[in-house]
């Protein structure tokens, strides 16, 4: 289905467009959730270039008029061209620059692709493998993000469709130096429970490490008090909470959860492992956009009022 940018066609359509294109402003995608009650974020539509329903989500994409190229799952905005770099690069080279060449990496959810853009750039990894629930996303995907989707094309990446909880129960103990889950809002609520961490930490190595989307310090800090406290349970290495600042995401920040297994020391915010600007393999991907080592530092420095329960808490 398609929609164009005039008022008297955004206006005849409004009836036929998902409930989360407000119907009360004709041509804008507004963003309205119960995990952010009382405020929306909108941007202006200028055309649908892709809607569907899979079997598990309602998938659209959508040319905005300000942030270019719009993936929406569920009514919830999942990336745009002009600011994914800030959540698929932090996602990724946060754990990655913290341990010394990691080379089996396993990235859950992300069917987007941009993770494995961004794991790609490592020339150190030798595996990749990718598990995604969801086949619609990674097709859409490819079709209209393919700058983002470009790590599908990496000879190292095995890709399978199936259930990441699923898939981590039958990895053998000990074959990842990293685990990246890249989970979509609103979270299955199994993905924060000491069920799901304790798979994660089984299928790594001893000192390998795990980083998990982990919510707006803004709007999610009893969420992430759980989150934290279970990491500690089972995580006997370090347990760190990183965010970076994505505008089209809700508060317009998001957080990282990062954690270690016993075994050799992690330091999360100081990162051993640089990515070079000249290799091959990051100049097939793009340059980096958002990702560096002082911003890499900074992202765990918290305000007060979330130190008091993530850096304070027993």
């Amino acid at each position: 289905m398609e929609a164009n940018n005039s008022g008297t066609a955004a206006a005849a359509a409004a009836a036929e467009l998902p409930d989360s294109i407000s119907s009360v402003i004709p041509g804008w995608f507004s963003e309205i959730s119960p995990m952010w009650p009382g405020e929306a974020h909108s941007l202006k539509v200028e055309k649908i270039l892709f809607q569907g329903k899979s079997d598990y989500q309602n998938v659209m994409v959508f040319q905005s008029a300000t942030y270019g190229k719009v993936l929406v799952l569920d009514g919830v905005i999942q990336l745009t061209e002009r600011d994914e770099c800030a959540y698929q690069e932090m996602i990724t080279h946060l754990p990655l620059c913290s341990i010394p060449n990691p080379k089996k990496v396993l990235v859950i959810g992300g069917g987007d692709g941009g993770v494995l853009r961004e794991v790609a750039r490592h020339s150190s990894v030798e595996k990749i493998d990718m598990c995604e629930i969801d086949k619609m996303v990674v097709d859409v995907s490819k079709e209209h993000f393919p700058s983002v989707a470009v790590g599908f094309n990496d000879p190292r990446v095995t890709l399978h469709i199936g259930d990441g909880v699923a898939f981590l129960k039958a990895v053998e103990e000990g074959t990842y130096d990293a685990v990246i889950v890249d989970s979509s809002d609103p979270i299955a609520q199994e993905l924060f429970e000491k069920p799901f961490f304790d798979s994660v930490a089984k299928a790594l190595r001893p000192g390998g490490v795990m980083c998990t989307q982990a919510e707006s310090i803004w709007l999610h800090m009893h969420i992430i008090e759980d989150i934290v406290s279970n990491c500690r349970q089972i995580f006997k290495g370090s347990v760190n909470y990183a965010w970076t600042t994505v505008p089209t995401y809700p508060s317009g920040v998001i957080g990282f959860m990062l954690c270690s297994t016993e075994g050799p020391t992690v330091d999360f915010k100081r990162p051993v492992n640089p990515i070079d600007a000249d290799d091959s393999l990051a100049q097939a991907k793009g340059p980096l956009r958002f990702y560096n080592s002082e911003i890499h530092s900074a992202a765990f420095c918290l305000p007060s009022f979330a130190r008091k329960v993530i850096e304070l808490k027993d």
